[in-house]
């Protein structure tokens, strides 16, 4: 986690909860659980699955909620405790040793039930931060089976304006039952976003041809490159978009595989 080890990163964490897990790059078989041919042929599957890094809890630690009220218990607790703001346990000391005397008593809290019903603010244990013009989307990690207990609201922090911890949102589905989160599975994925990517400007104009009749030649002459021109060959290629896309991410070196 030692930001020297790559010039000016797009993205830092910074470790905060006592043994926190640090983020790992984003995995493009999503910890094996993508279908092989989709791993080895699919080029668009494996980029977005890898785009941004893996970002786990803190601790093991269940939630259950009846519809009103919501419960937390945690790995070593002896009980359920009612949830209004928690903070990681044994964190607030850790914080008060290591930080400024100014800021002491000003811990971030590590689980939070907001005013809307079943809606948890969740403290990852790190804190974020992101070169200058360089944001963070925080999303459920992209192509991994979802609970169907839960759901995870996805945001863009502009992390190089705002330093502070890395929450992430979720909505309670399931009532009376409890919903267990692992540190042993990913919790969010944080992807860079140049924050250029997402203005007004460029989000609010797009091009658009109506209709077939209107294409230019030139697409066709693509369609027919990337659609046409393959299926009439004597031997179809397999995977023949991955192994260019992986060409030229090595610099036009040979691929030897699809």
């Amino acid at each position: 986690m030692n930001p020297a080890h790559q010039p000016n990163p797009a993205v830092t964490f910074y470790g905060a909860v006592p043994g926190v897990r640090a983020p790992i790059r984003a995995d493009a078989s999503v910890l094996g659980t993508l279908p092989s041919r989709g791993f080895q042929y699919c080029e668009a599957l494996r980029s977005a699955s890898s785009f941004g890094w893996y970002v786990f809890a803190p601790i093991d630690f269940t939630l259950q909620w009846d519809g009103s009220q919501i419960i937390w218990t945690y790995r070593g607790a002896k009980a359920w405790y009612p949830l209004t703001s928690a903070q990681f346990p044994g964190f607030s000391a850790a914080f008060d040793r290591a930080a400024p005397k100014h800021l002491r008593g000003f811990a971030p809290p590590f689980l939070t039930a907001v005013t809307e019903p079943g809606i948890v603010q969740l403290w990852t244990g790190l804190f974020v931060q992101s070169r200058e013009d360089w944001s963070i989307l925080v999303r459920p990690p992209a192509n991994l089976p979802r609970s169907l207990a839960y759901d995870l609201y996805e945001g863009i922090v502009e992390s190089d304006r705002w330093f502070g911890p890395l929450f992430t949102n979720l909505r309670l589905i399931k009532t009376d039952v409890p919903i267990e989160f692992s540190t042993e599975t990913p919790l969010v994925q944080v992807q860079p976003l140049h924050r250029s990517t997402y203005a007004d400007d460029v989000l609010n104009h797009f091009g658009l041809v109506a209709g077939m009749e209107e294409y230019p030649a030139r697409t066709w002459s693509q369609y027919e490159e990337t659609m046409v021109k393959p299926n009439l060959a004597p031997v179809r290629p397999i995977g023949t978009y991955a192994a260019e896309v992986r060409k030229r991410r090595r610099g036009g070196c040979p691929v030897h595989s699809a």
